[in-house]
């Protein structure tokens, strides 16, 4: 962790800072109180601990069999449940009852013999040789944390404050502000957390992603030239958005997918073009899935991918990110010589941040530079192949410089990115292209 001198110092190199030349700090002041500095103010603030829930006699028509992926074993309990997952780290576990019918004169469950639960992830399922058979109505009792987004604020009459964001189970937004007020930083109260540490701190360090003013020809004026003239010359343009869940994206409103958000915003700076956007996804699925698919699979990778002939194809694969560089390489370039037989131009869409953890990061403030093989390997591959690149990991990597942990736009606590989220990939994909 930095000490207070190097956290100000990187106040002063952040591009689009709120208070330029400036002095702002936020340390751990005590359990649930936070020291601010900001210019000339100074203060210890109090926070407000998470709020907790407490569910009674929540009925489940059946409890699935304890088994499945540890983020979604057995049934998710409804209380912290997001989408299509409970949240990590949100339940009491040891406040969960289950029990046959309501109230507590009915009978109740044990633990490890009728029934089992996934502590994390909050997911519970009846056990073979227990006292509950398939089919069975259960009733949990139980208590969860929500996650919040406080915000300090420097007042109109320059005074220090906090103000209390509104509860939400995994994508908490800040608070609005009152006219006259600035906000300085964010509390994350990241669910069932004991006190606040230094993780749970974001100074405003940045109002946006800084992007450095383009020297030379963008990307799509090298590496784009036929999809750029068919946009600039009012001509019909084909486009693929080939992915994962991500892109099939089954979670959110059509008009929020990040491949409708750059769409649009073609048509936008092109209003001449006719944009056509067509997609592609397939849910916990890699590249080389789709490359494996038989003929006349609903999703093989000749038939439902190169057979559409796109003008251009852009592909987001966050379930790649196990392949290392060298898979990268390899595994990209075979889809490269796929993609120039049929004469389609190519962006590849780096992927988010998904859960800390299966990142290899232990926090999510200073993460600027993603730590996956997988990224460093498009980037080199992008770069040695003449093949553009639309950067959105960079995107996601800074959020923390903006007052946001990352996680809070994962709709799903792992890697489903909400509105937001997906505005980020659009924000990379529109930077590859001429103003």
């Amino acid at each position: 962790m930095r000490n207070k001198r190097a956290f100000a110092a990187l106040f002063f190199l952040s591009a689009g800072s709120v208070f330029a030349d400036s002095t702002l700090l936020m340390e751990p002041a005590g359990a649930w109180q936070v020291k601010v500095t900001c210019n000339e103010a100074a203060a210890v603030l109090t926070v407000d601990p998470p709020d907790l829930v407490t569910v009674a006699d929540e009925k489940y028509d059946a409890l699935a069999a304890f088994e499945g992926p540890v983020w979604r074993r057995g049934t998710p309990l409804l209380g912290p449940k997001a989408e299509a997952c409970s949240v990590a780290d949100a339940l009491d576990e040891a406040s969960l009852v289950v029990r046959d019918a309501p109230g507590p004169a009915a009978k109740t469950y044990t633990l490890g013999k009728d029934y089992q639960l996934e502590p994390r992830w909050a997911g519970f399922g009846r056990l073979a040789g227990g006292a509950i058979p398939a089919g069975q109505p259960v009733f949990a009792s139980y208590r969860y944390a929500l996650m919040r987004l406080d915000s300090v604020v420097l007042t109109a009459d320059k005074k220090l404050a906090v103000r209390k964001g509104a509860p939400h189970v995994a994508t908490p937004l800040p608070p609005e502000l009152a006219a006259g007020e600035t906000r300085v930083g964010n509390v994350w109260l990241s669910g069932r957390i004991a006190q606040l540490s230094a993780a749970q701190l974001f100074p405003l360090l940045e109002t946006a992603f800084p992007t450095a003013p383009r020297q030379g020809p963008s990307a799509a004026e090298r590496l784009l030239p036929r999809t750029l003239a068919k946009l600039q010359g009012g001509r019909p343009v084909k486009i693929l958005a080939w992915g994962d869940s991500v892109t099939e994206c089954l979670y959110l409103p059509f008009a929020q997918k990040w491949q409708e958000q750059f769409a649009a915003r073609l048509r936008e700076r092109f209003p001449k073009a006719s944009v056509i956007m067509l997609s592609e996804g397939w849910g916990g699925r890699t590249t080389t899935a789709y490359r494996n698919e038989p003929p006349g699979s609903p999703r093989n990778f000749a038939e439902k991918v190169l057979a559409l002939k796109p003008d251009l194809i852009v592909s987001e694969f966050i379930n790649d990110a196990s392949m290392n560089e060298a898979a990268v390489l390899e595994n990209y370039g075979a889809i490269l010589k796929d993609f120039r037989r049929i004469g389609a131009e190519w962006i590849i869409l780096t992927p988010h941040y998904a859960r800390p953890d299966w990142m290899g990061l232990t926090q999510e403030r200073e993460i600027d530079q993603d730590p996956r093989p997988y990224v460093r390997g498009l980037r080199l591959f992008a770069e040695n192949n003449g093949v553009a690149l639309a950067d959105a990991s960079a995107r996601w990597g800074r959020l923390w410089r903006q007052g946001l942990p990352y996680s809070t736009l994962l709709m799903n606590n792992i890697n489903h990115p909400d509105e937001r989220g997906m505005e980020l990939f659009a924000d990379a994909l529109m930077e590859v292209f001429p103003q």
